[in-house]
């Protein structure tokens, strides 16, 4: 069976790595794919681990050649996935895992229609700037630097906004509210969407990690009034 390609994406700040490394050390078979960019380092980020740090030259040049399966854009830097990747896991017969923004994530859908999709959202605006900011002082005494400034802060929220309108184009959402609850929904989605494509038939463990995944595809979070609160707190950031 081919392997399955998952796709998780959130706005800066929502605790996407954090559930990423979680769901890596419980589920076997899972292979990340580590992102080029043209960004610098931050805090103690190593080259080959978080990403693979590039010039924009040498970005642009694999950009020539055709071999990013996708790449964007975002606040003047580029980042992307290549090729490579994807064809290393199937090979090996693993899935991979991509940790990529809406842009990239659109791109893979429509070259990868089978692909399963995963948008985590912070519980509200404020809980998303709270965030930031602690994620700002972090880096600031892990550095000695400044920090993010409140300017960066408040364009990060803005893009925010601007990427959660796009949850409806994902299968499935997260609200990572609770670390604990957002990990086991998905290790859910990862191990269900696996047992119902080896055609299997699903046994009492499965049955109840197909609930826990029901519970967070689109259509069954679109109707929930929890969905309508976060979307109405970043309101005011769309509006400003």
């Amino acid at each position: 069976m081919p392997g399955i390609l998952y796709i998780i994406s959130a706005p800066s700040g929502s605790g996407k790595s954090t559930l990423v490394n979680e769901l890596r050390s419980l589920v076997p078979q899972l292979e990340f794919s580590v992102s080029y960019t043209t960004r610098a380092p931050r805090g103690s980020e190593q080259n080959g681990r978080e990403y693979y740090f590039v010039s924009r030259r040498e970005f642009e040049e694999m950009i020539r050649r055709d071999e990013f399966l996708e790449y964007a854009e975002v606040f003047g830097n580029y980042y992307g996935t290549a090729r490579r990747f994807l064809r290393e896991a199937t090979a090996r017969g693993n899935d991979l895992l991509l940790d990529i923004d809406v842009q990239g994530a659109a791109q893979v859908k429509e070259r990868a229609k089978d692909s399963v999709s995963i948008f985590v959202l912070p519980p509200s605006r404020q809980a998303l700037e709270k965030r930031l900011r602690n994620r700002s002082q972090s880096e600031a005494a892990s550095t000695q630097g400044g920090g993010m400034s409140d300017e960066v802060i408040k364009r990060r929220l803005m893009e925010a906004a601007k990427e959660i309108e796009k949850y409806s184009n994902y299968d499935y959402i997260l609200v990572n509210e609770s670390l604990q609850e957002a990990v086991d929904q998905l290790r859910a989605i990862v191990l269900c969407e696996r047992k119902l494509r080896s055609g299997k038939d699903l046994d009492e463990t499965d049955r109840k990690l197909a609930d826990t995944a029901q519970q967070c595809l689109q259509a069954s979070q679109a109707e929930s009034g929890r969905l309508r609160e976060i979307l109405e707190s970043f309101a005011p950031a769309q509006s400003g």
